[in-house]
């Protein structure tokens, strides 16, 4: 007989965290409605301080209300449990602790007999690294995860929960910021959207925009030009940009259409800025996981500052939509996966079988997937038949791919 469930979201927001904390809810409700169910507040920070919230009645009765809304009700933060001295430094463990042993320590003393854990890769193995060092001390835990990025560059999950929306998101802030591009002449924009490794998030944000372009009626005598409104380039971490090549090509664009719309994937070029930094003498700023902080090195700025010269720009708008994108609330599409993959969650942890429930890439069957097979950084596929078609559309050369 299940005791107590507890539920918790880590990492980055993305477009589901609401809705599937809202969905575990109504799925316990109904098919065991005896568990009690416990949420702890900000992730892994919650459960090192004990900071939890419990889920009452009157939650159950109204948790459709939290698949009307973005962000995470129970909270976020990035935690890394092996990272010994972050935590020390933030005062989550004292000196000389093991900050699994405090989180195990918090898990058995709550009584938890089930774990859900909503995030990406680090969020999820770390959660099945406490259930193998609570099994060692007697104690069973079943773990069971939603895979949550709005990069959808989890290994071997097909597609993630948010990544959808985000992209959707993502494509409709671009169309108000594209419509700076009369705001002057000669203007530059780029729309940097979020994707520190992968370039998903940015292609199908790209995909969706460019739906939307093909889909409308243009009256060009007036200065209503579909050409004007497209897109003239997309760079992603996954293929080498050729920045004077690209140069060229961009101002050949400004100087016919008097404008020139970049969609930027963070992550793209961020080794040669790194480099460019470090050869000045600059520190990089890096976060608890060690990357680098993308927000202070602005990958955006960087480029327009390259391009903007070369392109002959009279004004620059670098925009970032990923705050904006990540925060929404779920479409419909998310709406529909997460109820799947909720059902499934709750199902698999009730009969004792633990994994990160998703699409396997492998059969693209919907299953708990093995946590042993769960990693991050799977990168986005540029060969795709549909990434090609936009960037022969656009006009941009087939990219060299990294590998």
């Amino acid at each position: 007989m299940v005791q107590r469930v507890a539920i918790l979201t880590a990492g980055g927001f993305a477009p589901c965290l609401s809705s599937a904390v809202g969905g575990l809810i109504e799925r316990y409700s109904q098919v065991a409605p005896e568990a009690e169910i416990i949420a702890y507040r900000h992730g892994y920070e919650g459960l090192l301080k004990a900071d939890r919230l419990t889920v009452t009645p009157v939650v159950r009765a109204k948790a459709e209300l939290l698949h009307r809304f973005g962000g995470s009700p129970i909270g976020n933060s990035r935690v890394k449990l092996t990272n010994v001295d972050n935590l020390v430094k933030r005062g989550l463990v004292r000196e000389g602790q093991n900050p699994l042993q405090v989180a195990a320590d918090r898990l058995r003393a709550d009584g938890v007999d089930i774990l859900h854990t909503i995030g990406g890769d680090d969020t999820n193995t770390t959660a099945a690294d406490l259930a193998a060092y609570l099994a060692q001390q007697g104690h069973g835990l079943t773990v069971v995860g939603l895979p949550k990025t709005i990069d959808n560059d989890i290994v071997p999950v097909r597609q993630s929960l948010g990544a959808d929306t985000a992209a959707e998101a993502a494509a409709g802030f671009a169309r108000h910021v594209v419509a700076e591009h009369n705001s002057a002449a000669d203007t530059l924009i780029v729309h940097e959207v979020m994707g520190r490794h992968c370039g998903w998030l940015t292609a199908a944000a790209a995909r969706k925009y460019r739906s939307w372009v093909l889909a409308q009626d243009w009256l060009p005598e007036i200065g209503l030009s579909r050409e004007a409104w497209d897109i003239h380039a997309i760079f992603v971490p996954e293929a080498e940009i050729d920045l004077e090549a690209e140069s060229l090509r961009l101002r050949a664009i400004m100087e016919r259409v008097g404008s020139v719309n970049v969609f930027l994937s963070e992550g793209a070029g961020v080794e040669t800025i790194v480099a460019e930094m470090e050869a000045a003498g600059e520190a990089v700023p890096r976060d608890a996981f060690g990357h680098v902080q993308l927000d202070k090195v602005n990958p955006g700025t960087w480029f327009a500052r390259h391009f903007a010269p070369r392109v002959s720009a009279a004004k620059v708008l670098v925009q970032k939509s990923g705050y904006y994108c990540r925060s929404a609330a779920a479409n419909d599409f998310d709406r529909g996966l997460i109820a799947q993959m909720v059902e499934l969650a709750v199902d698999s942890a009730l009969a004792g079988v633990p994994g990160l429930i998703g699409q396997d890439d492998r059969d693209g069957v919907l299953k708990p997937i093995e946590f042993s097979r769960v990693a991050g950084g799977k990168p986005f596929d540029v060969t795709q038949a549909w990434y090609q078609d936009i960037l022969r559309d656009i006009g941009q050369p087939r990219p060299l791919e990294i590998g």
